[in-house]
């Protein structure tokens, strides 16, 4: 993973809910007008984006950015397609990668890197139903046993 990520503003949890995570890129962001205040504020959303490739371009989707407050009539449309910058191979290769049964490409986390708004995104396989019981049963046996131990701690 990319350096730098630490400091996420915003993050999709459901991404690793829904998918098997395989492999992550650093995507730069092409933002107009007041965006980068509100992204910078954290008034950013990936709940519900998704990423589509488009005559050999990466586009993100229903990625929610709130109106800057003092922005007036400079606002933009806040859930507006928004243009990824990535390498033309590392487009070819998601695009390749994606035509598979059940891959697709989601956000994963925005951080603010050098100044400049970045976008983790990873390419992903839809998890079944069964996939999903199993993860949440592995959560509650680690939360039971953080929980024991700090019972015995006491």
């Amino acid at each position: 993973m990319p350096k730098g990520k630490g400091n996420a503003i915003a993050q999709n949890k459901k991404a690793s809910h829904d998918y098997f995570i395989e492999e992550t890129i650093e995507a730069g962001i092409v933002l107009n007008g007041t965006e980068i205040k509100s992204i910078r504020k954290g008034k950013v959303q990936l709940k519900d984006s998704y990423i589509q490739i488009r005559n050999g371009e990466a586009w993100v989707s229903n990625m929610h950015v709130s109106p800057y407050e003092q922005g007036n009539i400079f606002n933009h449309d806040p859930i507006r397609t928004r243009k990824l910058l990535l390498h033309k191979n590392q487009i070819r290769q998601l695009n390749y990668d994606i035509k598979r049964e059940g891959y697709t490409i989601v956000p994963l986390k925005m951080y603010i890197k050098d100044g400049y708004a970045k976008l983790l995104i990873g390419l992903g396989k839809g998890k079944k139903n069964y996939d999903k019981r199993q993860d949440l049963k592995k959560k509650d046996a680690k939360r039971d046993v953080d929980r024991a131990m700090r019972e015995r701690n006491r």
